[in-house]
């Protein structure tokens, strides 16, 4: 060992994802000569605070002071994984503008500041990973710079978001209410003590932005895109879902159209078993991308969790460590990537419609047209499908009934 090279970095962030990359780093002190020809050494843990006991990691590596990490010239990649706006973009930039590769999992700030930070990467000749930003533990951003390249990408749509899939799956098959699977999941660590990013499509939002971003190379706005959670989504939804050998799933969803603009959407979807998201259950994440040479493939695993974020940000240390004398080009431009209107996307629509289909099924295909009509043995309810309308036309005719009660789109 003594002859192997020894690459230093410092770990910005000791919770539940710094936690699992040291110990990452440690498990694979060994093997690391082998696969890199170097090994990775933690020198200093940038945390709140040094007094505060952490299981398992070495108290002497602690810091409160981001300036001994970067005037340290030893120190070549920063690992940050606090999340949030900030500290954590000056600390990116900073170290960028110091010529230190920098690791990051936030997809918060790549979101929002992406283009900023990919800038300031470029110019100083230094790699920016963010792996670990978009699916957890599956690998998503490697193969659409690397082995996808070739191909056009007319297509990602995914369960971008563990906690809902967890909160959608135990209603499905559990019978529990959003109310009671949300509380579910929090007790299991699954969901925050705030759910809201997760629930309401947040979270997608924005991880759908960061892969439009690169396929498309244009800068996305996540406040572009329509996004729509689980909140609203009910039990008697699930049953209707059933009826019609559905399940209801969140996606994320980005489609090239042939007229060449981008659509990007988040909202709950009905999808049929034929759909390879079908069975993808609990916090397992899936990514479904169409390129125009390779057809469909798909990215599946485990998309939240200790040590699947961690797995991912260590790999990109590894790599970090492999072209540490230049840029592996993660990029988009600042040109704005006008998405196209939603409101002209074509679809089918599950309707819930308060009394009786026998009475109101006259009115319904009147304002709605020829209408498959669901009956999921509820008192006082009814459902049907609409055929394929836009999204402004169903808005349009469903203003027009003050007997809705949910609607969800249908996927396929």
């Amino acid at each position: 060992m003594s002859d192997v090279r020894v690459i230093k970095a410092a770990l910005l962030g000791a919770g539940t994802v710094g936690s699992g990359v040291y110990d990452i780093l440690q498990w694979q002190k060994d093997e690391m000569p082998k696969k890199l020809g170097a090994v990775v050494e933690l020198k200093k843990i940038l945390v709140r605070n040094t007094k505060k006991a952490r299981e398992g990691m070495d108290s002497s590596l602690f810091t409160d002071n981001w300036k001994e990490i970067l005037d340290d010239p030893e120190i070549e990649i920063v690992i940050e994984v606090m999340g949030g706006i900030e500290p954590a973009k000056t600390y990116i930039t900073e170290a960028l503008h110091a010529g230190k590769h920098v690791v990051t999992a936030n997809k918060d700030l790549l979101a929002e500041h992406g283009k900023e930070v990919l800038d300031a990467a470029e110019e100083h000749g230094c790699d920016l990973m963010f792996e670990a930003a978009v699916a957890g533990g599956i690998p998503i951003i490697r193969p659409l710079q690397t082995c996808l390249t070739a191909d056009e990408i007319v297509e990602i749509s995914g369960i971008l978001n563990g906690t809902t899939n967890y909160i959608l799956t135990n209603m499905t098959y559990g019978g529990a209410s959003f109310d009671d699977a949300l509380k579910d999941a929090q007790d299991k660590g699954y969901a925050e003590r705030n759910p809201e990013a997760d629930v309401e499509g947040h979270d997608a939002c924005r991880k759908i932005a960061i892969l439009t971003s690169l396929v498309s190379g244009q800068r996305v706005d996540f406040e572009d895109i329509y996004t729509e959670g689980i909140t609203k989504v009910t039990a008697e939804d699930i049953k209707y879902a059933d009826k019609l050998g559905r399940v209801i799933k969140l996606l994320a969803m980005s489609k090239k159209e042939a007229d060449g603009k981008y659509y990007a959407m988040v909202a709950p979807f009905l999808i049929d078993a034929v759909n390879p998201l079908y069975s993808v259950n609990g916090v397992f994440n899936a990514i479904f991308v169409e390129g125009n040479m390779l057809g469909d493939s798909m990215f599946y695993g485990s998309g939240a969790g200790k040590l699947p974020t961690a797995s991912a940000v260590a790999a990109d240390v590894v790599d970090a460590c492999k072209n540490l004398n230049e840029n592996l080009g993660f990029y988009w431009s600042d040109e704005k990537l006008v998405l196209g209107d939603t409101r002209d996307d074509k679809r089918r629509f599950l309707v819930r419609v308060k009394g009786d289909a026998q009475a109101d099924k006259a009115a319904m295909e009147a304002l709605f047209g020829p209408v498959e009509f669901v009956d999921a043995d509820l008192a006082g309810e009814f459902g049907f499908v609409t055929v394929s309308l836009s999204e402004a036309e169903y808005a349009e005719r469903a203003a027009k009934s003050d007997k809705i009660l949910n609607r969800i789109r249908v996927e396929g």
